[in-house]
C-alpha cells in the first residue's frame, strides 16, 4: 500500500479526556481539532464509537496512540494495526501518532513508554518497525519524543540526531512535546535549545504543551499540571520556526474544567501569534 505523507495542519486543540466529552458533544468548543487516546476507540462498538462518531461531526480529530511499542524487537502487532486501520477509516485522523520509545517484549506489556538507546542497532530496529506500520496503515506516522529519565552508556548520538535520522529512513514526521523536551534536558543536564537545533523542525507536524512534577531528584513527566513557565518561554523561543503545525494542551490527570484548558489553549495562540508577528 503506498505510503502517504499527512498534509501541514495550522491549528490549536485539545486532548479529548472523558470529563469533557459532554463539552464537545453539546456545545461547539473554540478549538480547530482535538486529540484522542487511540487505544480508547480501538473496538468493535459500543459507547466509544458513538462518542468519536459524533465528535468527528463537529472537529478535526488526530489519533495518538500509546502502545504501537516501535522500539522493541519484537515486530509490531499486526492486529493491532489492523485494528487501528479500521479506527483511521472511520476517523479520517489528520494523523497517527506514537512515541518513539518500547512498551514490552515477549508479550509483556510495561504500560509504560520506555527509552531506546541511541545506537545503529536500535535505530535499525527502530526503523524496520515504524515502516511496517507504515506499510500496513498506508500512512505515514508522526512520533513523538519521550520524556527520559536515565541515559545509556552505549548511546553513539544525540537524541536529536536520533530523531533526524529516523526521519530521513522512514519519511515519518515528528511529533515535538516541548514539555517532554524541558523535562529530558533538566533531567539530562542538557541545554533544550541546543537539543531543538539539532531537529529538523520542517518534519513537526504537532506540539504539545503539558505540565510536569518535580520527583525527589529529577522532574516526572505527569501531565498533570498546568504549563508551567519554562515550557511556555521553550516554546515561544521556536514557536516562529515551526510554520503550520497543530498546537495542543495536553492534561491526563488532575483535570480541571474545561475553561481552565481553554484559557491555557489561548496562551499558546498568543504565544504563536507574536512569534508569528517577529518572524516577518
Amino acid at each position: 500500500m503506498p505510503v502517504q505523507s499527512p498534509p501541514a495542519f495550522h491549528g490549536f486543540g485539545l486532548g479529548l479526556r472523558v470529563p469533557h466529552y459532554a463539552d464537545f458533544i453539546a456545545t461547539q468548543q473554540p478549538v480547530d481539532f482535538v486529540e484522542v487516546i487511540s487505544e480508547n476507540f480501538m473496538v468493535d462498538g459500543g459507547r466509544p464509537l458513538d462518542i468519536i462518531d459524533r465528535v468527528r461531526e463537529r472537529y478535526r480529530v488526530a489519533l495518538h496512540g500509546v502502545s504501537m511499542n516501535l522500539g522493541s524487537v519484537d515486530e509490531v502487532d499486526i492486529a493491532y494495526l489492523r485494528r487501528l486501520s479500521a479506527l483511521a477509516r472511520r476517523v479520517d485522523p489528520l494523523w497517527i501518532s506514537d512515541h518513539v520509545s518500547w512498551t514490552g517484549v515477549d508479550g509483556f506489556n510495561a504500560h509504560d513508554l520506555l527509552p531506546l538507546p541511541y545506537t545503529e542497532e536500535a535505530l535499525d530496529v527502530l526503523v524496520a518497525n515504524v515502516s511496517m506500520a507504515q506499510d500496513v496503515l498506508g500512512r505515514a506516522l508522526v512520533l513523538e519524543n519521550p520524556s527520559t529519565y536515565i541515559a545509556f552508556a552505549d548511546s553513539m548520538m544525540t537524541e536529536a540526531v536520533f530523531l533526524s535520522a529516523l526521519c530521513e529512513r522512514t519519511g515519518c514526521l515528528l511529533l515535538l512535546d516541548v514539555n517532554n523536551i524541558y523535562v529530558s534536558a533538566t533531567n539530562h543536564g542538557l541545554d533544550p535549545d541546543e537539543w531543538l537545533e539539532g531537529l529538523p523542525l520542517e518534519r513537526v507536524r504537532q506540539v504539545h504543551l503539558a505540565g510536569h512534577s518535580q520527583g525527589r531528584d529529577m522532574l516526572i513527566d505527569t501531565h498533570d499540571a498546568p504549563v508551567p513557565d519554562p515550557v511556555w518561554r521553550l516554546y515561544a523561543r521556536f514557536a516562529s520556526r515551526l510554520g503550520h503545525v497543530a498546537t495542543m494542551i495536553e492534561r491526563d490527570d488532575h483535570i480541571p474544567p474545561l475553561t481552565d484548558l481553554l484559557a491555557e489553549l489561548q496562551q499558546a495562540r498568543l504565544i504563536a501569534a507574536s512569534a508569528a508577528r517577529q518572524a516577518a
